[in-house]
């Protein structure tokens, strides 16, 4: 049983590095086209083409948790694709409601930490170009931002 909860612990903390070197390489390379609308300031539509990288991550997880249900507990397959599982459904929360708000929830929050993946995120959506990306994580990003929320929050007080 711990060994499973590693493993879903441990897809959790790799899938942060494959997302950035997902969005570096590949959202913010070629496939451009598809993530290219998300850096557009103006939305007239609620979907977007970028959009599609839900299925591109989340046909695998599911497809490990269906094969990996059918092999039994035993197999990692279910525990890898729980672990992605688990870090699709925290970037559905961090991303897309509480950054970029495409539910009105989320909005307020003085937690640093998360002052600190949005201070980020904008960042990285100041650059409207492929090339100049910066900031690529979700979860983890240079400390400098979280330091920068710290202190913001210092003033609040």
């Amino acid at each position: 049983m711990i060994t499973n909860v590693l493993i879903v612990l441990g897809t959790f903390i790799l899938m942060e590095g494959i997302t950035w070197c997902t969005h570096k390489y590949v959202m913010h390379g070629f496939l451009w086209i598809l993530h290219s609308d998300h850096h557009k300031k103006d939305h007239d539509h609620a979907i977007e083409r970028n959009d599609a990288f839900f299925l591109i991550f989340g046909v695998p997880g599911f497809l490990l948790c269906l094969f990996g249900a059918q092999a039994g507990v035993q197999a990692p397959y279910l525990w890898i694709g729980l672990g992605v599982t688990f870090y699709g459904f925290c970037y559905l929360l961090v991303h897309d409601l509480f950054i970029h708000q495409r539910l009105k929830i989320f909005r307020d929050t003085d937690n640093p930490y998360l002052l600190g993946l949005r201070r980020a995120h904008k960042i990285h959506h100041k650059h409207l170009g492929k090339e100049e990306g910066e900031c690529f994580g979700m979860l983890w990003v240079p400390i400098q931002y979280f330091r920068e929320a710290w202190n913001i929050k210092r003033k609040r007080k």
